[in-house]
């Protein structure tokens, strides 16, 4: 038996970066069952960089097989079909590379273990190999992604074919991706389903090979599938079950999308026809596909589909800070103040803890000295919760407070404008504790950071309302990241992000996608709260001296000073 960790790149696998400027009709996939490339009728929306294996070198032996069939799943094209190629014939009919996506630290992380030794390959036929990975993350078969740290063994059998080579006849079904090159292999694309009120889009995060046509893939991803699990309980689709794609293809022509479906599609009523038309046209927008209109066809002949009315998040910008006595917007060295509410949050006597602003202006949750929560209104100031050891409220679009004490995650409850407590169900039902929690500009989500154990997480959960928008229930809670060190903020950044401020001590920036891969960085040294915004770019963070610190490229500029409170905004 022979082990090798850090194993040698395999000679003949070379790796390049090449621009695939393909023709409209090239790539068309011939087996499997995910069709890679672009399809007949489409062309590339930009120019993809993928990186690309080669397939095994003669003379290759069991482990070098191995390591070169997981190495050419960086490499989508025909369907895999270069890790096809290291495979037994009978094994490559039915290997499966769209099962799921294994994320792992690097090939110089994996641990290979052979049960014939180097120096008997020559005279063996049969050969077990066993490849442990370094686990950061996973994709399922629907394209959900999900954070799975952890050591995970992958057997294989590999044999000598025929003509003298080896090749694998058993392996599992997916594919290993380093993280390093998992974003550069598969894109993000944030599917969109309606609300329980169908008022609302909120984006379900879904991972595919960035070589295939957004508009095909995530059509079909819309049309054919579900909402992630955890997500299900507060949305919907506006497509009926009997309602599928009558071609397995979308050609965007002149910027509109033509997409034919299946005869069940012409009984439908006006209402669900402009529903799934504002579905479908959202996610091929928020996808990247450049289109202005869906058009839907059943046996060539057009739907006449019109457009819901949907609810967009907040296009206010601008930052919010009480600041020298005065509270509202700064634009540059002045503070804008806010119609209704500025001066009743000015001549509250306590000292003020936390803001919350409501999309509108008109109303903002407070957290006081005293570590109640309040409303503040045009002419009020209502208590909503005199509970001991609050954390920050959080505003919804509904105009509902949400609130928990820190050490009670499942005591969680939203108030409404008449100050009437309702409690929210199923919240963290196995969390000890919780820092922070900010429900999402949609409403269907909320963020928090519990701590679960011994250890503290950044998690999220869909979040069930009843037919007047009261917030009931909580979902089943998504794990998005765990944190080493305590939150010191969290914020939405966009309608798919969260930003966390981590560590008091050397403070980090985490910028985390819902349904994907985070990214870490440096924020100012003396950081202690954060408010988020519509873009990752727009974060600001203040200093513990009351500094306003805003992005500059990778760095951190100082934009104003004498700063008291950092106020964020509902979603945000």
């Amino acid at each position: 038996m022979t082990e090798h960790r850090g194993k040698r790149r395999l000679r003949g696998l070379a790796l390049v970066l090449v621009a695939l400027l393909l023709p409209a009709c090239a790539g068309l996939p011939t087996s499997g069952d995910v069709a890679v490339g672009l399809k007949l009728g489409e062309s590339p929306q930009d120019i993809d960089i993928l990186p690309v294996a080669s397939g095994p070198i003669t003379g290759a032996g069991p482990e070098e097989i191995v390591d070169g069939f997981l190495e050419a799943g960086i490499t989508t094209t025909d369907n895999w079909d270069t890790a096809r190629d290291f495979l037994a014939p009978s094994l490559q009919r039915s290997w499966s590379p769209s099962a799921g996506v294994s994320i792992d630290i690097g090939p110089d992380t994996r641990t290979v273990t052979s049960s014939v030794p180097d120096d008997e390959v020559e005279d063996a036929d049969t050969a077990e190999v066993q490849v442990t990975l370094d686990l950061v993350a996973s994709v399922d078969d629907s394209g959900g992604y999900a954070e799975a740290v952890g050591s995970s063994a992958v057997a294989f059998t590999v044999q000598r074919m025929e003509n003298g080579e080896w090749r694998i006849t058993q392996a599992p079904d997916g594919v290993v991706i380093d993280e390093t090159r998992f974003t550069k292999v598969f894109e993000g694309y944030p599917l969109q389903y309606f609300d329980l009120g169908w008022s609302r889009l909120v984006p379900d995060m879904r991972w595919f090979p960035r070589r295939q046509s957004p508009a095909t893939t995530v059509t079909r991803a819309l049309i054919g599938g579900a909402p992630s699990e955890w997500l299900d309980p507060a949305v919907q689709n506006a497509f009926p079950a009997d309602v599928q794609l009558a071609q397995d293809a979308v050609p965007i022509v002149g910027q509109v999308a033509d997409v034919a479906l299946t005869r069940p599609a012409s009984g439908l009523d006006a209402t669900t026809l402009s529903r799934m038309r504002t579905q479908l046209q959202a996610t091929l927008r928020a996808s990247g596909v450049a289109v202005t209109q869906v058009r839907f066809t059943v046996d060539g002949r057009d739907l006449d589909a019109g457009q819901a009315e949907v609810k967009e998040p907040s296009t206010e910008i601008g930052t919010l800070v009480l600041q020298n006595g005065a509270f509202g917007r700064i634009v540059g060295d002045e503070i804008s103040p806010l119609d209704g509410i500025s001066g009743e949050i000015t001549s509250i006597p306590q000292p003020i803890v936390s803001i919350d602003v409501a999309a509108d202006d008109t109303h903002a949750a407070t957290r006081l000295a005293d570590q109640h929560v309040y409303l503040v209104g045009a002419g009020s100031l209502d208590e909503l919760d005199a509970r001991p050891g609050l954390i920050n409220p959080s505003l919804d679009p509904y105009g509902y407070t949400w609130s928990v004490p820190t050490g009670s995650p499942a005591s969680l409850q939203a108030s409404g404008s008449d100050a009437v407590a309702h409690p929210i169900a199923k919240a963290w039902p196995s969390a000890s504790g919780i820092s922070h929690l900010r429900v999402s500009a949609d409403g269907a989500r909320v963020a928090a950071v519990v701590t679960v154990g011994k250890q503290m997480w950044v998690v999220v959960a869909a979040v069930v309302r009843d037919s007047a928008g009261v917030p009931i229930e909580l979902g089943e809670v998504k794990q998005l990241t765990q944190l080493a060190d305590p939150a010191t903020g969290l914020v939405w950044l966009g309608l798919d992000r969260v930003g966390v401020l981590a560590d008091p001590s050397s403070p980090r920036l985490i910028t985390q996608m819902v349904g994907g891969p985070g990214a870490t960085e440096a924020a100012p040294n003396n950081a202690v709260s954060i408010a988020g915004a519509r873009t990752a770019s727009g974060v600001r963070i203040l200093g513990a001296n009351g500094e306003l610190f805003a992005h500059a490229g990778s760095a951190w500029r100082e934009v104003a000073s004498g700063v008291a409170v950092l106020a964020t905004r509902v979603g945000e």
